[in-house]
């Protein structure tokens, strides 16, 4: 009895942790509190119908004080030294004065709704750096949950002060073409061997970068590296290009001994000034805007029908029937449709 008594006395503490003061939790976001931003984070990451509103709010308040960072989608093929690099990236921008923020979008992880990220255990340099912020996040559900938790956790970062975010996709195929979708600038990692790449890797993913970078060109392999980066450019040729007006670049660098990351960050600046200048950088913001709003509201709709409760007693039924082909598909469909509609 003492100890269930114990665990709800903690309960109500986590509950009145998470639902402090929304005004509370944006002075401290404005701050740059790191605390306030995580919290803001996890309440916008929740499931909960009264964090989705405590979270809403926040966004809409801090939404004037976001868009002035970089968003830089990093993703790569197994073994690139995706972490190794994004570290070793970090810490560059850091040194230079930049605050940097790590988020990742993870759909693979939906089936358990947890994390598989250890980002925290594998950045540890980055991790504990004053101008980092590190957040591993679950995607719990839907495709469209990843883009709008993601994209709100960008903004409370910018709103945060952070002015250079990265974005690490962690599965692969889907993960790439939703991070496309929420950053200015998207880079590839690969490994030496094009030919041997390529075919594993779709067309489709290659049109969506805008540089990409061949990790590990050190000692033995550097000169392979060198051989695969010219393979990447000939190919590029014959591709149409992510960003209109720029060339999608291919290079090398080693994470592992701090490499040819400054290229990386010079061609992203080159890519900024570029897109500024012709006015494609606020043109894809705005589209990006736009994508957001209608995944949202598909994500929302969705939401709202299987949460009516004549739906959740109808489901069971017609699955019922649907086995015993008793109704079809699509005759269901219509009949819970109907439902709903009344």
């Amino acid at each position: 009895m003492r100890k269930w008594k114990s665990r709800m006395a903690n309960r109500k503490k986590v509950r009145r942790k998470t639902e402090r003061d929304s005004a509370e939790i944006i002075e401290g976001i404005r701050a740059g509190i790191r605390s306030d931003l995580a919290q803001a984070i996890t309440l916008v990451e929740s499931n909960a119908s009264r964090h989705f509103h405590v979270s809403q709010n926040i966004i809409q308040q801090i939404t004037p004080l976001t868009g002035k960072s970089i968003r830089i989608g990093i993703s790569g093929v197994p073994g690139a030294g995706k972490s190794t690099f994004i570290e070793a990236f970090g810490l560059y921008l850091c040194e230079k004065g930049h605050k940097v923020a790590v988020l990742a979008v993870d759909p693979s992880s939906s089936k358990s709704g947890g994390s598989i990220l250890g980002d925290k255990t594998r950045m540890e340099q980055l991790a504990r750096h004053p101008r980092a912020f590190i957040r591993p996040s679950p995607s719990s559900g839907t495709l469209g949950g990843v883009h709008r938790k993601t994209r709100e956790s960008i903004l409370l970062c910018e709103a945060a002060g952070f002015d250079v975010i990265l974005v690490e996709t962690v599965g692969v195929g889907q993960s790439e073409a939703i991070v496309r979708e929420m950053v200015d600038f998207f880079l590839l990692l690969v490994l030496t061997g094009a030919g041997d790449e390529l075919q594993g890797m779709k067309k489709g993913i290659m049109e969506l970068v805008d540089a990409i970078v061949v990790n590990k060109a050190d000692g033995d392999n550097k000169a392979r590296a060198e051989k695969t980066a010219q393979e990447y450019k000939q190919i590029l040729h014959f591709l149409q290009p992510a960003t209109k007006g720029w060339e999608t670049k291919a290079f090398t660098c080693s994470a592992l001994h701090q490499l040819g990351i400054d290229k990386a960050w010079k061609t992203i600046e080159e890519f900024v000034y570029c897109t500024k200048e012709t006015g494609v950088f606020e043109s894809r913001r705005n589209e990006q805007k736009k994508t957001w709003f209608y995944t949202s509201l598909k994500d929302q709709i969705e939401r709202m029908f299987f949460d009516d409760e004549k739906v959740k007693k109808q489901l069971p039924l017609l699955e019922k029937s649907m086995r015993v082909d008793e109704v079809s598909v699509s005759m269901a469909v219509e009949q819970l449709l109907d439902e709903y509609k009344r």
